[in-house]
């Protein structure tokens, strides 16, 4: 037995040195120093943003930790429309409208788009606030499906209803635009909920700055968490690990890598689920397109490239308190779906807008940001994946030492791990929304095992969107993403409740 495997041995060790003569051997031997060289220049990166992010926390922490406004200066606040768009979320429609309606903010409208669902989304939002048909003027600035009718509710002015054919989110979006009574808008998804002070504060950039033209906020991971009569009642933290997971990715993108651009003017990303535009400059630059899947972020991308070709001061920018609670997958059906559109919508955001990178005068967003995104994200996920491959057919081949794979694995997992963590301090120094020690514990426990797994197989399917997007002809999309909800987050009786003991006085109140 000895002698077989001494021999097997031998045999494997003169098939590796006829195979290392190769010179396809030679050259994948090469990239090891690519692939090692290509994930330290991307840890390292994220590494200054999250030292960016930190410094810029704090001192937000020191100068915005107070109530945000005196009532007396409440009127100075401008009116905003929250534009609503909604496909089949009769679940959760209802607590989600609540939640506005709840809002400490002297003058808004909240305007749902009905798109055609085919679900009772219609009927819910028609019996739970009592809306009624309304012949409203309609104003089509920006092309869209046919609308069928208008509704509004006689007890909550504030509220009203738009009913039309199916064309995809953002062409509910664009009809929502058409409707929008006031300067500044505001987009939420059917599926968040909205703490009662996260309007003020994300409106507080167009306050401060004249030249802002978009502010995002910070969405968080709903799940876990419970909502009566369209109010957080209760913070917690999800079951499942695949939920747990994206918590942590949530709060890795938004607490230091939408922060650490956003002091640059270089964010190219505000999330669809909560952002705030000034309504003219977003229909003077045609709306919403209806031809990609990230319909967030390709208009931001195109606000950056427009300002810029037209020579004006502008600011598009993010502040890390106004808090958006939004339900994540909890089913890998449903994510992976996510995941393979997120990423489609990233290249369809970013092709188009390769004028931007290193043209004159972009600045950080052209030099840095953009040429970021571009490497790291839009084919990042491909890299990692012919990473992990190729190190590990080397490693095999013993064509690579064990000492220079140990090495790449730190640089392409514990990084990533030392990342993760940092976000969790990050949150427990500004926000601590999850102060219990049995929390901290679950949460770094998510932090490090959602590296050894999760993320590649997130690689995975963002390298399916990204293959999509480079071999589809399609391109006309006007699909809405089908994500499994289960609404546990909403406590009955706030489901069962047809009205929110806020929403009476919250819309007779005078600014």
């Amino acid at each position: 037995m000895n002698e077989f495997f001494n021999a097997l041995a031998a045999g494997w060790h003169q098939f590796a040195a006829e195979l290392g003569q190769m010179p396809w051997v030679s050259w994948m031997t090469s990239l090891q120093w690519f692939f090692l060289f290509y994930f330290v220049v991307l840890n390292l990166a994220y590494l200054l943003l999250s030292v960016i992010s930190g410094f810029s926390i704090v001192r937000h922490m020191r100068e915005h930790r107070a109530r945000y406004l005196p009532a007396a200066l409440r009127a100075y606040q401008p009116p905003v429309s929250i534009i609503l768009p909604a496909y089949n979320e009769a679940q959760s429609i209802a607590s989600s409208v609540r939640s506005l309606m709840a809002m400490d903010y002297p003058e808004y409208e909240i305007v749902i788009i009905n798109d055609g669902s085919t679900d009772k989304t219609l009927e819910t939002v028609i019996n739970a606030f009592g809306m009624l048909p309304f012949p409203e003027a309609y104003r089509r600035r920006l092309k869209t499906e046919d609308v069928r009718g208008f509704y509004f509710s006689p007890t909550m002015p504030r509220l009203r209803l738009v009913d039309k054919a199916n064309g995809g989110k953002a062409d509910a979006l664009n009809a929502g635009l058409n409707c929008a009574r006031f300067p500044l808008y505001c987009t939420i998804d059917a599926d968040c909920v909205l703490q009662t002070d996260s309007l003020s504060r994300v409106v507080r950039p167009f306050l401060q700055d004249a030249r802002t033209v978009a502010c995002g906020g910070v969405v968080r991971v709903l799940n876990g968490c419970s909502v009566k009569n369209g109010l957080l009642d209760k913070v917690g933290l999800p079951k499942g690990f695949l939920a747990g997971f994206q918590l942590i990715e949530y709060l890795r993108a938004f607490l230091f890598g939408r922060m650490g651009w956003s002091p640059f003017n270089a964010l190219l990303i505000i999330s669809g689920a909560f952002g705030v535009f000034y309504k003219e400059r977003v229909i003077s630059i045609g709306g919403y397109r209806r031809d990609t899947m990230g319909e967030d972020m390709d208009l931001v991308v195109r606000l950056h490239r427009a300002m810029r070709e037209e020579k004006r001061p502008y600011r598009i920018t993010f502040v890390p308190d106004p808090i958006c609670w939004t339900e994540v997958p909890e089913d890998l059906e449903s994510l992976r779906n996510q995941r393979i559109r997120w990423q489609r919508g990233l290249a369809e955001s970013l092709w188009p807008n390769l004028g931007l990178m290193f043209s004159r005068r972009s600045g950080v967003l052209g030099w840095l940001s953009f040429p970021f995104m571009l490497l790291f994200e839009f084919i990042g996920p491909l890299i990692e994946l012919l990473g992990y491959v190729v190190m590990t057919v080397l490693l095999i081949l013993g064509l690579v030492s064990g000492q220079i794979f140990l090495i790449f694995l730190i640089a392409a997992i514990g990084i990533g791990v030392l990342l993760s963590i940092n976000a969790l301090l990050l949150e427990e120094l500004s926000y601590r929304m999850y102060p219990k020690l049995s929390q901290q514990l679950k949460l770094l426990t998510w932090a490090v095992l959602e590296n050894f797994g999760y993320r590649q197989l997130t690689a995975v399917w963002r390298v399916t969107g990204l293959m999509r997007w480079a071999f589809s002809a399609r391109r006309h999309v006007r699909r809405w993403g089908k994500i499994r909800r289960d609404g546990s987050w909403q406590v009955p009786d706030a489901v069962e409740s047809r009205t929110p003991p806020q929403a009476t006085a919250s819309d007779t109140s005078v600014p």
